[in-house]
């Protein structure tokens, strides 16, 4: 992912840490030339999780403030493999998008089956009328890194759905 952003001329956002994909797709991005900022909790980097590579890092004192601040420096979200913190992330910015608070692409990488539980919940939820066709169309799936680029890189759909 870090290789083919730099490869496109992309600034990387991302959550600001070192560890885990996060801190990889960062790296890769850095190795390839592109220019990465992240945006970290002073709580993370007293826990010494910063990425400190990075060559713009944003500290903040709370989630809510790297969230805000993660969406005002990107053009995109992509979300990849990942846990709690991805989860909550990844809902905020598909709602924000469904209720027109921005017009940003959202896109989910799924490799490798990792959110196909997830995703069957939320088409399931469709299903039952608690999730309108239009949101569900908010959220883009893909499986290749090339194509969750080229969903970055295009305006969100406004009707039908990919889930």
């Amino acid at each position: 992912m870090g290789r083919e952003i730099a490869a496109r001329g992309w600034v990387l956002v991302s959550g600001g840490g070192k560890r885990s994909m996060m801190g990889a797709v960062a790296a890769a991005a850095r190795a390839g030339g592109a220019r990465t900022t992240g945006v970290i909790p002073r709580a993370m980097v007293q826990r010494e999780w910063a990425d400190d590579d990075a060559d713009e890092l944003l500290v903040v004192d709370t989630m809510r403030e790297r969230k805000a601040l993660m969406e005002a420096h990107a053009d995109a979200f992509l979300a990849l493999p990942g846990g709690l913190g991805t989860c909550e992330e990844l809902f905020e910015v598909w709602t924000a998008g469904y209720l027109g608070m921005h017009d940003k692409p959202v896109v989910l990488l799924d490799p490798d089956g990792h959110w196909t539980g997830l995703l069957d919940w939320v088409r399931g939820l469709g299903e039952r009328g608690f999730v309108e066709p239009v949101a569900l169309a908010h959220l883009r799936v893909t499986t290749e890194v090339s194509d969750a680029l080229d969903a970055c890189a295009v305006a969100r759909p406004v009707s039908g759905s990919n889930l």
